[in-house]
């Protein structure tokens, strides 16, 4: 088996050894110092370590919840359809369930992927494979997180709730794509991007084109940032037979990534322009524009270091649209 050295901030094997730590775990994070010590493979199931998987979950469902209260400021009336306090509260409530959801997902791909993570150096610390806990226990806290899942969509329109529920089809897949198609990372786009329908929803109790496309958009996005992170582990990929879009691509991967971002970019273009937002969600667009061009020129595919933080860096895009779309909500 191929060794790579851990990415930084995160700790060795031999950490492991000495304190039960994952190899891809961040060093010197809460978890490890205020959680009881019998609950942190539990922590370590759901990354709790890494909370860049459920900011990036998060995104879509506060770009959608924001265009929403945009969109009604300026193209349905002038009259925001909820009150404040009350997005407020959805976006609470979208961050817990996003803790939850990604949670669960990280537990249930570990249980899928016993096996597949024993073989490989920089996953084969994690809990399951070894040994810190049972897979019995893993599918009691798997199921206790989509049950606080549960009571979040509870919380929203029935609309909502079935659209929320529909979502766990595709996360049901996932874990199954690496075995039959290069294209896993689609499909993880699927999953990933549901909020951009969310966050419409909670707010309208239904779906129209702008939310529509905002998901395609954020498919692209995911297939894009989530092939810079599977580059980190091509070799192991390739031992063990697992598909990715990063073996898929290869030295061309830059020119794929480019074509994902301008599509991903063009169909913001068109969701925002479909509502008639104003200048400020150019500005912040504009900005993520840049930050997504600068990832291209600086990719080193066979930097793993540099993979994974350029696919952290993936979470300032989150910032800067947001931070345009509550311009535009308030001005």
């Amino acid at each position: 088996m191929i060794n790579r050295p851990a990415p930084n901030g995160t700790a060795s094997n031999h950490d492991h050894d000495i304190e039960g730590r994952v190899a891809d775990a961040v060093l010197g994070h809460w978890a490890d110092h205020y959680l009881p010590a019998w609950f942190r493979p539990y922590a370590r199931l759901s990354r709790l370590e890494r909370p860049i998987g459920w900011w990036l979950l998060l995104w879509p469902c506060f770009w959608s919840l924001a265009m929403a209260l945009a969109a009604s400021n300026r193209y349905f009336g002038g009259e925001m359809p909820i009150g404040l306090t009350t997005a407020l509260y959805y976006a609470f409530l979208f961050w817990i369930g996003a803790v939850a959801m990604r949670g669960a997902g990280c537990t249930y791909n570990d249980i899928v992927d016993f096996k597949i993570d024993a073989s490989v150096e920089r996953t084969r610390s994690r809990p399951l494979p070894s040994g810190q806990v049972s897979r019995k226990q893993a599918w009691l806290w798997l199921g206790l997180q989509l049950f606080v899942g549960l009571l979040v969509l509870l919380q929203f329109n029935s609309y909502a709730q079935i659209l929320g529920l529909s979502s766990l089809l595709v996360v049901a897949a996932y874990p199954f794509m690496k075995r039959i198609t290069h294209w896993p990372q689609f499909v993880l786009g699927l999953a990933f991007s549901w909020g951009g329908l969310m966050g419409w929803a909670v707010v309208y109790g239904s779906l129209d084109f702008a939310p529509i496309v905002l998901y395609f958009a954020c498919i692209v996005w995911t297939i894009g940032y989530d092939t810079i992170y599977a580059h980190q582990d091509k070799e192991d990929d390739i031992l063990i037979g697992v598909k990715s879009t990063a073996l898929l691509f290869g030295d061309n991967t830059k020119l794929w990534l480019a074509g994902f971002y301008s599509v991903m970019i063009a169909l913001m273009v068109v969701a925002f322009v479909s509502v008639d937002l104003g200048p400020f969600i150019w500005i912040g667009l504009g900005l993520a524009s840049i930050h997504l061009a600068r990832q291209i020129i600086i990719l080193d595919i066979d930097d793993a270091d540099q993979c994974l933080a350029l696919f952290k860096s993936n979470t300032n895009i989150g910032y800067l649209i947001v931070a345009g779309l509550l311009i535009e909500v308030w001005i």
